[in-house]
């Protein structure tokens, strides 16, 4: 097994940190954007696309400002995902930092996946 490249991306946002809060952290809000269908059994998540499917354990999280997932599948053991809000309401900012883990030859992949996802949930509250 290649090892791992951790890498984060930070995106924009025009909205509340508690409605992209939702959006990161229930199986509901991630339907609309991240997979095609989030199911939830206790604090596992089952992240569901076109035929594949992999598991996450929600191990942390804090209202309004993070979530953070531990993969249980082979291919990223011990690797989590984490997205992370990030709000400065002086400037009315606020912006969702993601980081996640690729292999090196996949990186660039891996991040332009990235940016189309959020993409669809920058539109989901830009329409």
């Amino acid at each position: 097994m290649n090892a791992l490249e951790k890498f984060t991306r930070e995106y924009d946002f025009t909205i509340s940190p508690r409605i992209l809060y939702a959006a990161i952290s229930t199986p509901e809000g991630l339907s609309r954007w991240f997979a095609d269908l989030v199911l939830l059994d206790g604090d596992v998540f089952s992240f569901k696309w076109e035929g594949s499917e992999q598991k996450a354990r929600l191990v942390h999280s804090k209202d309004n400002e993070f979530v953070r997932f531990l993969w249980l599948d082979d291919f990223h053991q011990g690797h989590h995902l984490e997205m992370q809000i990030v709000s400065e309401p002086m400037y009315r900012s606020v912006a969702l930092v993601v980081t996640d883990y690729a292999e090196a030859s996949e990186l660039d992949l891996s991040q332009r996946i990235w940016d189309a996802q959020i993409k669809k949930l920058q539109r989901l509250f830009n329409a």
